[in-house]
């Protein structure tokens, strides 16, 4: 995997992602024309929920659909799925191996670099060509116009809620951050919205928006709680794909049933303990109240609250939500993160090392676990979640 984050690692204060470099290498591998339909994600909060439920609504309807999300669940296959499944070992591999020639490639780095998310986009359009996809899904990173995604002008984008994320970065408005994400459209793209506040929605402007029902799904077999929206939403947008045939109710029925959502209000047994988690990727105080009122619903109470956010997450939000629930906060040895808010009195706090099944079995019997995506996922990881596939098509590929 080296290949990934040679660049990125290698990095130096002051540079950014290389997006030039990025294009010159998809030419490079042949992708910079996917030749399939492409649907991307973006926004703020619950892109993954929404691409998850657009490949499901996808392979419902017959389509072998390549997906891409960003960061991973447990390892680094779960970023690249065919028709829900993570790629092999092998198969990660041999994209890495293509990456690696097609870098070779290239004139050596100047200024920026090849940012690991933007190279598994790269790889698993690749892998989609390779697999003869009819569809690719897109969950773009951190932003839109300034990400890898913006290099395969979408048929449709999906605009997931956004807010005041990544601050100073994007922009120092929430309008400022839309304006970037929807730069991800090319001019050709139908962009398909969940409901945003008032200051977003002016910078949007005219799109298709999805309110609450408008995915046309019965609601049991949609998430609770925040995801909804973004899941109607992932299946508005794959509705409006070209060429894709409205699924049988059967087989829709089935496939979005056998959805799952590692690490979002999931719960995980864990090994060798009377431990059960709800691992949530809730990183605002919004976020956070939904998690605890879904731990609640679960168990009536909890017993231990483990948190892990970064300087430039709604820590004090957070804080607010938990109140006085035990709480033992996680700082990360990742010298892009800051881990330097006074925290209040009373918190526990330890470093990544404790995650591990009997540091979370010391903490009672219902622990909620809350944080970023990479954090969720180290959980993820030392409760032996099954993230292999995240749904099951009931539907027969139209290619073999």
């Amino acid at each position: 995997m080296e290949v990934f984050f040679r660049e990125w690692e290698r990095r130096v204060p002051g540079e950014t992602r290389d997006i030039a470099r990025a294009r010159a290498l998809a030419d490079v591998l042949g992708v910079l024309e996917p030749g399939v339909p492409v649907l991307t994600v973006v926004g703020s909060k619950g892109k993954g929920t929404a691409a998850t439920y657009a490949s499901a609504f996808l392979a419902a309807a017959g389509l072998r659909v390549c997906t891409v999300t960003s960061p991973a669940l447990r390892t680094n296959r779960d970023r690249i799925r065919m028709d829900g499944r993570a790629v092999s070992d092998a198969e990660l591999a041999s994209l890495a191996d293509a990456l690696d020639a097609g870098i070779a490639a290239l004139p050596p780095p100047a200024r920026g670099y090849l940012s690991p998310s933007g190279l598994f986009m790269l790889a698993g359009v690749l892998h989609a060509r390779r697999r003869g996809a009819d569809a690719i899904v897109l969950e773009a990173g951190m932003g839109g116009r300034s990400d890898e995604a913006a290099l395969f002008p979408p048929d449709v984008a999906a605009i997931t809620p956004i807010f005041l994320e990544h601050a100073g970065v994007l922009g120092d408005t929430p309008a400022e951050i839309a304006e970037e994400k929807l730069g991800v459209a090319g001019p050709d793209t139908l962009v398909l919205s969940a409901p945003q506040s008032a200051e977003v929605a002016g910078v949007l402007g005219p799109v298709e928006r999805v309110d609450e029902g408008g995915g046309g799904v019965p609601g049991d077999l949609l998430p609770a709680g925040l995801g909804r929206v973004s899941a109607e939403l992932g299946v508005a947008a794959a509705r409006r794909l070209p060429g894709v045939d409205e699924p049988s109710p059967r087989a829709l029925w089935d496939t979005l049933a056998s959805v799952v959502l590692p690490g979002r209000s999931s719960q995980h047994d864990v090994p060798g303990s009377a431990t059960r988690v709800l691992v949530d990727a809730a990183i605002d105080r919004t976020g956070v109240a939904a998690a605890l009122a879904a731990a609640r619903r679960a168990w009536g109470t909890i017993d231990h609250v483990v948190l892990c956010l970064p300087d430039h997450k709604d820590l004090a939000g957070a804080a607010a939500e938990l109140g006085d629930l035990p709480v033992t906060f996680v700082r990360l040895p990742l010298r892009h993160l800051g881990f330097t808010r006074a925290l209040p009195p009373g918190w526990d706090v330890v470093g990544a090392e404790a995650v591990t099944p009997e540091a979370l079995a010391t903490l009672g019997h219902r622990v909620l676990v809350l944080g970023t995506g990479y954090f969720t996922g180290l959980v993820l990881d030392a409760v032996n979640a099954d993230t292999e596939r995240l749904f099951t098509s009931a539907a027969s590929p139209r290619r073999s």
